[in-house]
């Protein structure tokens, strides 16, 4: 009875990863529905070991992507932020020149991901890159997961001297009018300066 409730789990775990298709990235917590904590853990070492999925770092895994040419591809670093957030129960805004990465206003991405939370500080190892995750202020977090976060983390490590009209106009122009509405929503949560180019990007006016 044993061994076929387990075959069971394992059957329903890689039903689900198909279903949700290459590239999902995932942790044990999104089969908690599905069975108890060891027999899931079980069968994703299974499927770990026939090559069928990829452990990326401690409880974090992704069924890759693959390229005829270049074989398994990196997994997208969103997705793998989005299943620490699941896998930690916190939350994670991103930051510093990561954060300009996502707003267009850098093409580098930076070797290093820094992402505020709420939860305790962790740096996690992909490859040749990792994620810092940084504690931080109840402020800094109130805004995270939605774009104002993002705008406004990106502007703080930019500077306000580094922030110039090509600067806004790419904000402008990659920003669309949910986001520039969610951005007033949250204009009380950003410096007073940052506030400014909010309302400008927003077509109010800077000293309203």
């Amino acid at each position: 009875m044993g061994e076929t409730m387990t075959q069971c789990v394992a059957k329903k775990v890689i039903e689900r990863i198909y279903g949700h298709g290459r590239g999902w990235v995932f942790t044990p917590i999104d089969f908690g529905d599905i069975g108890s904590r060891t027999t899931v853990a079980q069968a994703l070492l299974r499927y770990r070991k026939k090559g069928r999925i990829r452990q990326l770092c401690r409880g974090i895994y992704d069924y890759p992507q693959i390229d005829p040419q270049l074989g398994k591809l990196a997994p997208s670093i969103n997705r793998i932020i989005s299943a620490l957030g699941r896998r930690d129960s916190v939350r994670l805004q991103p930051s510093g020149s990561y954060a300009a990465n996502l707003l267009g206003l850098t093409d580098q991405v930076p070797m290093k991901i820094v992402l505020l939370t709420d939860g305790p500080a962790r740096k996690i190892r992909l490859g040749n890159q990792y994620i810092q995750l940084k504690p931080t202020t109840p402020r800094n977090m109130a805004t995270a997961g939605r774009i104002s976060g993002t705008v406004i983390q990106a502007l703080r490590w930019l500077g306000k001297r580094h922030v110039d009209e090509q600067i806004t106009n790419t904000l402008r122009k990659n920003l669309d009018a949910d986001a520039k509405q969610q951005l007033m929503k949250d204009i009380r949560h950003a410096p007073i300066w940052i506030a400014d180019v909010i309302r400008s990007l927003a077509g109010e006016n800077a000293t309203q």
